[in-house]
């Protein structure tokens, strides 16, 4: 049955290191278990629901990538992403969390839309690969931001805007020592040096008497849901509908980017067909389907945007090379359900808006979204110019669209100034004048 279903042995692989793989992928994105809610609840959701709506989606998105398409490649809430629904939409649009679920939804309808009729493929020829690359860039250097915020490294400071925090508190020791080991770990070529780096910085918590363990360390799971309390409806107001497109926006090219890359270090990608260059992924449809429909289940679980992780590179580093993989993955997101009180204590926060368990989680994670900075051609003052508006006015405006939209601006203004107008899609141009009366006309 496990032949029929997954081809292991067609793909060159084993049902062992398939269960290797899914294993190294689980271990290598659980950070992602305790990361999640702090974002979740900073918008306003309750911590155990937040804990438990992470671990479900991620559970059921993953298991569909298996069963649909046949890939080694676990999802779950992504980051940045959740940095956007916290930040960008519950607190910066001030949208109740509710309706910022309602958001989600319609994106992931949306995403399904385009990926059932192949619109997708005409949004992917508009958006200039500059400015995706230029919002994972701005989109590590805010979640590193935060992560310093939250670690005690930097404060707010009324003459500066930023400044060094008390780095002899506790929360700024535990911080410093959990980010220090996870780039020793890093260095190391570790894989899994983000989640060792959060399981060392919560012994040291212990130790230090930063955390406390809870009275019981497993239990059954509630099923009292963020999600049952999703506002689809209210979402559906027109003022609303630019969040919902810059949600399906990064949805979109994060998705892509991630198959595209998973696929080719597996080997999994195919040569094009006759007259088209380059490779494609087969399945790419199915994939795209299971990534959009479980963005679309997280919403209803109650979770920000859940996307493709690349850290299932991890597994299939390891030798993974089928949704065999994924089942495994799946499952142990499942088993995690039962230790949610001890997830629970690592996203709650060990002093006055202070979380050093998951602060050098989120740096990290930010310094390895940065590294799409050297796919950016920095000579071509109409690529380097709308790539540095967007990502330094992602992190110091504290809102990922208005960098977006930064962007996309300059874009238009400069390649039109060089003469290159053409190289413009329609769709940039029409985003660039609706960015312009928005900024223009409606209130910050």
């Amino acid at each position: 049955m496990i032949e029929r279903l997954f081809h292991v042995r067609a793909m060159g692989s084993t049902p062992g290191r398939e269960a290797l793989g899914g294993l190294t992928t689980f271990l290598t994105m659980a950070y992602i278990l305790a990361v999640n809610p702090v974002f979740l609840t900073a918008a306003g959701m309750p911590l155990a629901g937040a804990v438990v709506a992470t671990a479900l989606s991620a559970a059921f998105a993953t298991l569909l990538m298996a069963l649909l398409a046949n890939y080694p490649i676990a999802l779950a809430p992504g980051m940045g992403l959740n940095a956007f629904f916290a930040y960008g939409v519950c607190l910066g649009a001030k949208v109740p969390w509710p309706t910022a679920l309602g958001l989600v939804f319609w994106s992931g309808v949306l995403f399904v839309f385009l990926t059932v009729t192949g619109a997708r493929a005409v949004i992917v020829r508009a958006v200039p690969k500059v400015l995706v690359l230029a919002g994972a860039v701005g989109i590590g250097l805010f979640i590193a931001f935060i992560g310093l915020e939250q670690g005690g490294l930097i404060k707010a400071d009324p003459n500066t805007f930023v400044a060094l925090g008390d780095l002899t508190a506790k929360p700024a020791l535990l911080t410093l020592f959990g980010l220090g080991l996870s780039l020793v770990l890093a260095a190391r070529g570790v894989r899994t040096a983000i989640f060792w780096g959060l399981a060392g910085t919560f012994a040291a918590a212990l130790v230090t008497g930063a955390v406390s363990l809870p009275d019981q360390l497993f239990r059954v799971p509630s099923l009292a849901l963020p999600g049952l309390s999703i506002d689809i409806l209210g979402a559906l107001q027109l003022r609303y509908l630019p969040l919902v497109l810059v949600t399906l926006f990064f949805a979109l090219f994060d998705t892509l980017g991630t198959l595209m890359g998973i696929a080719h270090e597996a080997g999994l990608l195919r040569p094009g067909e006759e007259g088209q260059e380059g490779q494609e992924l087969p399945r790419l449809q199915r994939a795209l389907t299971a990534d959009a429909l479980g963005m679309v289940g997280g919403s209803l679980f109650g979770t920000s945007t859940v996307t493709s992780y690349i850290e299932s590179g991890a597994g299939v580093g390891v030798g993974a090379r089928t949704g065999l993989a994924s089942v495994v993955t799946a499952l142990l997101l499942l088993l995690s359900l039962f230790a949610a009180p001890l997830v629970e204590m690592v996203g709650k926060s060990a002093g006055a808006g202070a979380n050093p368990v998951t602060a050098p989680a989120l740096i990290l994670v930010g310094t390895l979204m940065v590294r799409a900075v050297r796919e950016i051609d920095w000579e071509d003052a109409t690529e380097a110019l709308p790539a540095f508006f967007t990502a330094l006015l992602m992190p110091l405006t504290f809102n990922i669209s208005h960098g977006l939209a930064a962007g996309i601006m300059v874009y238009a203004l400069v390649k039109t100034a060089a003469g290159r107008a053409r190289e413009v899609h329609r769709l940039i141009y029409l985003l660039a004048g609706l960015f312009v009366l928005r900024y223009a006309l409606l209130p910050i």
